[in-house]
């Protein structure tokens, strides 16, 4: 049975849209999209160039002032009529969803309703920021402190999950009065650009938001822009690099959520099923490429060849399929070339010890002309080892047991990458005590990503990032305070 492949017809034909211009092509190179569910090209297009990026930031600025001083109940008011529009349209965003990155049917139109959530959770937040008064000594004098836009936010999400990426960034810099320049991803362009589409439909004034397409050149460009007051990038630590490096020449701030290599930490007291279940979720959830997801399962030994037994299991029962079929968990990864990354992590990953207890090789048949892995389990892992230190970013877990409670977190805290981790134990004071000592920003407690909330910070320690994401800290990230001290002595001489 052939896999289907998109239909053009469903997917934007915009490149760009800037300063309320729908532009079917930019200026720089010609791109040909490939559907990893089949290799087929869905569309060619030309990208944007730096001189897109320009206009998109002129653009931006230009609509910076009215934006900024709009009062807060009625821009909340365009974002709660966008919420909206999300939530009747959110079956809508899937055949982008689809065919720009492989996501499955069975998930896409819940990132419709993700993002209403996200701008009707910050929406609120429009008509409730407020400064405050300091108590000043020494001299009578007035003090208090206002929070301000750093007016044009210029916004690098991946191509994992670009719709959730950028609503994540999105909602809260508007709310706080900033205008945005979004660079879509090229390999997987489609939802950002409907995004902003649906963005003009709601009535947020023309170039309040801007898209612009393009690859790592146009990225380069927005994080140089003398324009740009700030950027939030959602990619790799190595690419993150880079844009700290360009963004120093400008000296403008720079809010990064990066890779992650999340423990799993599952202790002998737990529900087992749930424990596996939650533990599957990692490869599964965004067909295994997701920063957060918890890939690296770290099994108490008391129940490690229980756990493994039950694990590789369901591991088993999910097999990839079309992700246009309703029916179908877990789609391709990317493209080739991260497949035969994946694969190769793997075999070196066995040459170091582990051993594949479910999946292991890419499918064929049926799958062969898309980029299919099924789940792959590997026992046995030593923690130092390249697989179970670095992102596979692939439907790949590890496991690795452990003995005590202190080694379970030795083990965990042992990565370069502090993103997210989870813990499974039905005892409470273990429960609170580990996660205290875990280096991570996110933890579950027999859960697998409840917390993705848009009212709870989401973010990374170590080398997987720092601000954050979500909840009021999400929106402090995208104002300035400003201090202003008013003498209050009389004159001299004077009353």
């Amino acid at each position: 049975m052939a896999f289907k492949n998109p239909e053009t017809d469903t997917l934007p034909r915009y490149a760009n849209i800037i300063g309320g211009k729908f532009e079917e092509a930019g200026s720089g190179e010609t791109l040909a999209h490939v559907y990893p569910g089949t290799g087929a090209v869905t569309r060619e297009f030309k990208m944007a160039s730096a001189d897109d990026v320009d206009r998109a930031v002129n653009a931006a600025q230009a609509a910076f002032p009215a934006w900024r001083a709009m009062p807060g109940d009625k821009r909340r008011d365009l974002m709660m009529k966008l919420a909206a529009l999300f939530e009747a349209k959110s079956a809508e965003f899937a055949p982008s969803l689809i065919a720009e990155n492989g996501s499955v049917a069975m998930t896409a139109p819940y990132m419709g309703y993700d993002a209403a959530q996200k701008f009707r959770y910050f929406g609120g937040w429009c008509d409730k920021i407020h400064g405050r008064t300091i108590p000043m000594w020494g001299a009578p004098a007035h003090d208090y402190v206002a929070y301000e836009p750093y007016g044009v936010v210029g916004i690098i999400v991946p191509w994992n999950g670009p719709l959730f990426a950028a609503t994540m960034v999105m909602a809260p810099a508007l709310a706080a009065g900033n205008c945005i320049v979004l660079k879509s991803p090229d390999l997987a362009p489609y939802s950002a650009v409907k995004l902003v589409e649906l963005i003009h439909e709601a009535g947020i004034p023309q170039g309040v938001v801007n898209v612009v397409t393009g690859g790592a050149d146009v990225g380069e460009a927005m994080v140089g822009h003398p324009g740009v007051g700030k950027i939030e990038f959602i990619g790799s630590g190595p690419t993150a690099k880079k844009v700290l490096t360009n963004a120093a020449q400008t000296l403008k701030p720079v809010g990064l959520e990066l890779g992650g290599k999340s423990a799993v930490i599952v202790f002998d007291d737990a529900d087992l099923m749930n424990a596996a279940k939650r533990g599957l979720t990692g490869a599964v959830s965004a067909n295994g490429q997701g920063c957060v997801n918890g890939t690296r399962l770290l099994v108490q030994r008391g129940i490690y060849d229980q756990y493994l037994q039950t694990l590789a299991g369901m591991a088993n029962h999910v097999q990839p399929g079309d992700p246009y079929d309703p029916q179908t968990v877990l789609g391709p990864v990317i493209s080739e070339t991260a497949l035969n990354r994946i694969t190769g992590m793997v075999e070196r990953g066995v040459s170091d010890g582990g051993r594949i207890v479910a999946g292991g090789e890419r499918m064929g048949g049926d799958h062969s002309d898309g980029f299919f892995l099924p789940v792959t389990v590997l026992a046995d892992v030593a923690n130092d080892c390249e697989i179970a230190q670095n992102e596979v970013f692939g439907p790949v877990l590890v496991v690795t047991p452990f003995d005590t409670e202190e080694e379970a977190i030795a083990l965990a805290n042992g990565t370069d990458y502090g993103l997210g981790a989870y813990v499974h134990t039905q005892n409470l004071r273990r429960a609170h005590h580990v996660a205290g000592q875990l280096q991570a920003g996110m933890i579950h407690v027999n859960g697998s990503g409840e917390a993705m909330q848009p009212n709870c910070p989401f973010g990374g320690f170590k080398k997987s990032g720092h601000g954050r994401l979500g909840g009021i800290e999400g929106l402090q990230e995208f104002m300035q305070p400003k201090n202003v001290w008013m003498s209050l002595a009389a004159p001299e001489g004077g009353q």
